[in-house]
C-alpha cells in the first residue's frame, strides 16, 4: 500500500526558507544544507525544501497546491494571521468565512500558498 507522507517544495534559497519554516512549523528541521532542508512533523509528514535550481525535472512555478493548517478555532486562525502577516508574508486572501469554515491564505517567499482553517460546524 503506497504511503503519502512526504512534501517537496522547489524553493530559491533552503536555507532562507528554513528560517520562515521552523517558525510557521514550531521546529527546527531534522537535516539543514544549503541544497536542502527537511522537517519531520509529530504526524509523520516529512515537508522538505529543495533548492529549485537542483530539481528534476524542472519544477513547474508554485503556487498550484496549498500547505493547509488545522486550527482549533477561528481565534487561533486571527492568531496565526496576525503571527504570519507580521512575517511578512504576502496576503492572497483575508481571513473570511467559507463553506467548509473559516479561513485566510498567505504566499511564502517562494509563491507557495498557506492555508490555516478551522473547519465550521456543518461544512459543506
Amino acid at each position: 500500500m503506497r504511503t503519502l507522507n512526504y512534501l517537496l517544495l522547489a524553493v530559491r534559497d533552503p536555507l532562507k526558507s528554513a528560517e520562515l519554516y521552523s517558525k510557521l512549523l514550531g521546529r527546527e528541521p531534522v537535516e539543514k544544507t544549503k541544497t536542502f532542508v527537511l522537517y519531520v512533523l509529530p504526524t509523520g509528514l516529512k515537508i522538505g525544501l529543495w533548492l529549485a535550481d537542483e530539481v528534476e525535472p524542472t519544477p513547474k512555478p508554485a503556487g498550484g497546491i496549498e500547505l493547509s493548517f488545522s486550527e482549533e478555532s477561528q481565534d487561533a486562525v486571527r492568531a496565526t494571521y496576525a503571527e504570519w502577516t507580521r512575517l511578512g508574508l504576502k496576503v492572497v486572501q483575508e481571513p473570511t468565512d467559507m463553506d467548509f469554515g473559516f479561513t485566510f491564505v498567505v504566499e511564502d517567499p517562494d509563491g507557495h500558498r498557506l492555508r490555516p482553517f478551522v473547519l465550521a460546524n456543518n461544512p459543506r
